[in-house]
């Protein structure tokens, strides 16, 4: 069965296609920029190739190759969270999601589900200077509370309202409803309306954005569109000529791969040679110590995650060639970043599943796993290979769970001596509207719809595309769940929920493997004074107050019985 909707474009062909996007109008004087910001779901730091993997992702490479590179760019550790810091400029909890659209407490001011009115989407700041705003994929910031994209600003939509969508009769365990609400209409996920015959969600969502692109060039109007792929999030889903690819390539194990990919990072100049490893977390297994059935479900958990890399990968090449075809490309600059860091949650032991569901003759059948009807999801030594070469996962705030590349594409607006270059300055999703606002020539507004605005809480990057400095007045801080953070471009002060702080220079500790607390108190209290100092002023509550704060925030699930515990490598310890 042929799932893909376009040809799909390749290696060879994405790197020649970027590189002759240069024309004798890059010098004249330009017109609005088109804006696509591409989201990815639950993806490390290190599964791009441009970033280390050897998974191949040829497209988002070539991005890479024709832009610039940010290698110390963050988001939040979770969903809700970080698209509302991406499409705001404000922290999550001034948007009114500090945590995610499920999770509503009254008596909280920052945690309400829902995008607020004391903010302002990019789609709504940018449609009131004519552009045309669209957006397509995972939502996730209120519909169920009354707030969908058509409400914040985007003339159009195909809207997933939680994500975790992949194929058009899909069934996931636990339970998922699985619709979708195109331009506000609510429709099932396998309607006529969303989408023909069989598709791939990837496929999909970039068949909409074409489609918005084509709208927009129609109407004369430059266009802001968002596009959030549901890519890589679990229950991880494919096709499975794109499994079969990767069946039997991660039999090396957790430990071999995530050093080789850490060699390639330092190969490519991510990371200096002071730069050190983080060992895997405790209670995780020794590759060695399974068995060859067992290495071999843990193979097959980890094809299923590269082939969604991948197909998302092919899915971008496709969204690449339509604007080069349509001489869009040269003026529209692309961000592509992802929304936490990879996802542990299953524990040590992942999840591979095939559902039951009766055959023809009436008796339970069991699926395919990686389709649409199976349950699969990383687990926690493949999410430590993603995150290479950082501590944890989604969910915390040390860099495996806040830290994304950040790929910046403009062939008219980016300086092309500074084309494959890295940027290390320190980032966050709350410079992404100010970046977009700047590079648009749109003010940023005392109000919206009558509504006082919380002022924009990062700054713009735009100048780096030109080679010129930037400067950040204030640190960077994150909270979920209590699990809490600050960063000042060096220094870095972490705590897990009820634990004490902890101290990193990273500066020549990225990895977070060498806590200085105890020998620079000083240090910590400053910093943890500006925390504090944050959450006063940012709808931040104190997580120990609010029901939530009963029980132990979500894990790696490490709190479960592993199912092959003579494996458990206890050596690994901090």
């Amino acid at each position: 069965m042929n799932i893909s909707r376009r040809t799909l474009l390749g290696t060879t062909a994405a790197a020649a296609m970027l590189a002759t996007t240069r024309s004798d109008a890059q010098r004249s004087p330009s017109p609005k920029p088109n804006i696509i910001v591409i989201l990815t779901d639950d993806e490390g730091y290190s599964d791009w190739g441009c970033f280390g993997s050897e998974i191949p992702t040829p497209n988002i490479d070539a991005l890479a190759a024709g832009g610039l590179k940010f290698t110390n760019f963050h988001n939040t550790p979770k969903c809700s969270p970080s698209r509302a810091a991406l499409l705001t400029g404000a922290y999550p909890h001034q948007a009114g999601l500090g945590a995610l659209e499920q999770v509503y407490y009254p008596q909280s001011q920052g945690i309400q589900g829902r995008l607020l009115d004391r903010v302002a989407t990019f789609a709504e700041l940018l449609k009131g200077t004519g552009y045309f705003t669209g957006m397509a994929g995972k939502w996730h910031l209120g519909i169920s509370r009354g707030v969908g994209p058509w409400q914040r600003g985007f003339d159009r939509s195909c809207a997933s309202p939680q994500g975790r969508m992949y194929f058009p009769d899909q069934t996931t365990t636990p339970a998922v409803d699985q619709d979708i609400y195109i331009d506000g209409k609510y429709y099932t996920v396998d309607s006529p309306e969303v989408g023909k015959g069989e598709w791939y969600s990837a496929d999909l969502f970039v068949d909409y954005i074409i489609g918005y692109v084509k709208e927009a060039k129609a109407k004369g109007m430059p266009y802001a569109l968002y596009l959030p792929f549901v890519n890589s999030h679990p229950d991880l889903m494919a096709p499975q000529e794109d499994i079969d690819r990767f069946r039997g390539k991660y039999k090396a194990g957790w430990d071999a791969i995530r050093q080789a990919r850490f060699q390639r990072q330092k190969a490519l100049g991510i990371f200096g040679p002071g730069q050190k490893l983080s060992p895997r977390e405790p209670n995780t297994y020794n590759w060695d110590k399974l068995t060859p059935e067992e290495q071999d479900q843990f193979d097959h958990i980890m094809a299923i995650y590269a082939a969604n890399v991948s197909r998302m990968d092919k899915a971008v090449g496709t969204l690449i060639s339509t604007l080069k075809s349509m001489g869009e490309l040269d003026n529209t600059l692309i961000l592509m970043m992802a929304d936490n860091g990879a996802n542990a949650e299953a524990g040590p032991d992942g999840q591979l599943v095939a559902q039951q569901l009766p055959g023809p003759d009436g008796k339970p059948v069991a699926q395919r796993l990686g389709g649409p009807h199976s349950t699969v999801a990383e687990g926690m030594e493949w999410a430590t290979l993603s995150n290479t070469p950082f501590r944890y996962f989604k969910n915390f705030t040390y860099e495996g769970g806040i830290s994304t590349p950040l790929i910046a594409h403009w062939p008219r607006g980016i300086d092309s001596a500074r084309n494959g270059t890295y940027v290390r300055d320190l980032g966050h999703l709350v410079d992404v509207v100010p970046t977009l606002l700047e590079v648009t020539g749109t003010t940023y507004p005392a109000s919206y719809n009558g509504h006082p605005l919380v002022p924009l809480q990062g700054r713009s990057f735009a100048p780096l595309f030109r080679g010129q400095a930037v400067y950040r007045s204030s640190p960077l801080f994150w909270e979920y769940v209590g699990n809490r953070a600050v960063n000042d471009g060096r220094w870095k002060l972490v705590a897990n929920y009820k634990e004490a702080w902890e101290l990193y220079d990273l500066g020549s500790d990225r990895s977070e493997t060498d806590n200085l607390a105890a020998s620079q108190p000083e240090r910590v209290k400053r910093m943890s004074d500006l925390w504090d100092a944050w959450a006063a002023r940012s709808f931040v509550d104190n997580w120990a107050d609010l029901p939530g704060g009963r029980r132990r925030p979500q894990n790696w699930g490490t709190d479960g019985t592993p199912k092959h515990p003579e494996a458990m490598d206890s050596s690994v310890k901090w």
